[in-house]
């Protein structure tokens, strides 16, 4: 007789649970506060496309090669690593710490 009651409580217990499921999901999905979609429009920006700068004062500082660079979307800027990617610290109090390899690896 113990077993059936466990088995009763149990199965009770499983069907609350689903039912609960069901009807949190139902007032969820209708509640105006709870949107979803977005929400994950939100979370995820769309990359904007690089544009270059066509004032007539850059365009004179600039090789042929980055303005077709810039003109066929393979432009990178501050260097080759992209944004942020510019050249290596070069101070001396920089160097002293540096191995032979990392100043390599900068270099290159």
């Amino acid at each position: 007789m113990n077993k059936i009651r466990t088995l009763m409580f149990g199965s009770l217990v499983v069907a609350s649970m689903i039912v609960a499921g069901v009807i949190s999901a139902t007032v969820f999905a209708k509640a105006p506060f709870f949107n979803v979609s977005a929400a994950a429009t939100a979370a995820s920006p769309s990359p904007s496309p690089f544009k270059s700068n066509e004032a007539t004062a850059h365009e004179a500082g600039e090789s042929a090669a980055q303005e077709t660079a810039e003109n066929n979307g393979t432009f990178r800027p501050g260097g080759p690593g992209g944004p942020g990617g510019g050249p290596s610290n070069e101070t001396a109090a920089h160097e002293a710490t540096e191995s032979a390899a990392r100043e390599a690896a900068e270099k290159s």
